[in-house]
């Protein structure tokens, strides 16, 4: 289950992933469950991650990042390139506080 986001929240969260370095990036094996969870963690963490995408083609790094949002639950906020951002909020402790829509 993704989050939906309002086209202010969108502007606001590229504003601050704009200044972020890459954290993690999917390489020739794909999206496999231990990337999965290792994107787990650093969501619950960071809340907002940059994810670099290693595909040859537009299609394949599509396919890549809607696995990639699926299996972590998290909103895609915005794709350039090889590089997507992902959003979810922490379970416990957010450190990112949303405007209102």
């Amino acid at each position: 289950m993704s989050i939906a986001l309002t086209a202010s929240q969108i502007r606001f969260l590229r504003g601050q992933a704009h200044e972020l370095r890459t954290v993690l990036q999917v390489g020739g094996k794909g999206v496999t469950d231990p990337l999965l969870a290792e994107l787990d963690g650093l969501l619950e963490h960071h809340e907002l991650l940059k994810v670099k995408v290693a595909a040859a083609d537009r299609e394949e790094r599509d396919a890549l990042v809607d696995t990639l949002v699926a299996g972590s639950g998290a909103a895609l906020v915005q794709r350039i390139g090889n590089v997507a951002i992902l959003y979810r909020p922490a379970k416990d402790k957010r450190r990112i506080v949303l405007p209102r829509a």
